[in-house]
């Protein structure tokens, strides 16, 4: 069983910056794939970033890739979201989520990770 609760979201202009983190509770954490998922209300969730465990590969959506970058600390059971040149349609709720034996090609997929935090809200203006 893991937990993981997200912070940092907030509010910022379009060109901003925010660093979103998530704390997962466990000690297995570096086995864990972990993901980053944003949704806005009425649309699907929507894949942003992924870590995969002891190993280290990550995975962007297209819509991110060169302004987002994932990371994470095994040691601390944390992985963060960097994210700079924010911009309106960045706007969503980020969800942080877990899972193992996620292979390669379904780091993508929300259905593939057991477990979710209860996400932070990202406001960005215009």
């Amino acid at each position: 069983q893991v937990q993981l609760e997200e912070s940092g979201g907030s509010w910022v202009q379009t060109g901003g910056s925010l660093t979103l983190s998530c704390a997962a509770s466990g000690s297995t954490f570096r086995r864990y794939t972990m993901g980053w998922f944003r949704q806005v209300p009425g649309k699907e969730r929507e894949f942003v970033a992924a870590s995969r465990g002891s190993g280290g590969s990550t995975h962007y959506a297209d819509s991110v890739k060169g302004r987002f970058t994932i990371s994470r600390d095994n040691t601390k059971n944390m992985v963060y979201l960097q994210m700079n040149s924010l911009k309106p349609e960045d706007t969503a709720i980020y969800h942080c989520a877990a899972g193992t034996g996620i292979i390669l090609s379904q780091v993508r997929v929300d259905a593939a990770y057991s477990y979710w935090g209860q996400g932070t809200q990202v406001t960005v203006s215009s």
